[in-house]
């Protein structure tokens, strides 16, 4: 494998002092390979941790926004079990149950016995509900953006390439 040329120290990231750190002391440690997972796991963390600050000052939360987003994505996104909300949000029933509770205080959705299977609850977004996920949406994609934004149009689509076949090397195995 050839070696990439040496950066000087203002041209690195805090992932190339991460790799030079680590480099020689774990055998089997491609650079290049730890070097492409932790730059994609510092991408995922500050977008992450972006979507989180947005939420700081508001009496909303990040978990509201999941919960809506998880509701309005739903393959019937009029309606859902909170069961179903649970599983597309990978929490429990129980910490869905304390967000759907939330969710009604605030007015951004409704539960209520479904009338064809009164065992049944179903949500259901309100418009105020509506109005939070888009404006998350809107705001959500805004941040995305600006995190690529060092990149050209080129540039963004040979990333794109690069990282589908990864994925479908993985979706394959």
């Amino acid at each position: 494998m050839a070696k990439a040329p040496r950066q000087s120290r203002h041209q690195q990231d805090s992932v190339d002092r991460h790799v030079a750190r680590w480099t020689g002391l774990l055998d089997g440690m491609d650079p290049e390979v730890e070097g492409a997972v932790t730059r994609m796991q510092a991408i995922t963390k500050r977008i992450k941790a972006g979507d989180h600050a947005a939420y700081a000052d508001s009496d909303d939360t990040i978990e509201d926004y999941w919960t809506l987003h998880a509701l309005l994505i739903q393959p019937y996104p009029e309606e859902a079990t909170p069961a179903q909300l649970a599983d597309a949000c990978g929490v429990t029933r129980a910490a869905m149950t304390s967000r759907i509770d939330r969710l009604v205080q605030r007015g951004h959705v409704t539960r209520e016995v479904d009338p064809v299977d009164r065992r049944r609850i179903l949500v259901r977004p309100t418009a105020s509900g509506r109005t939070l996920w888009e404006r998350g949406i809107e705001a959500g994609l805004a941040r995305e953006k600006a995190a690529f934004s060092a990149l050209d149009a080129a540039e963004l689509r040979a990333l794109n390439a690069l990282l589908r076949k990864v994925v479908l090397h993985l979706e394959e195995g």
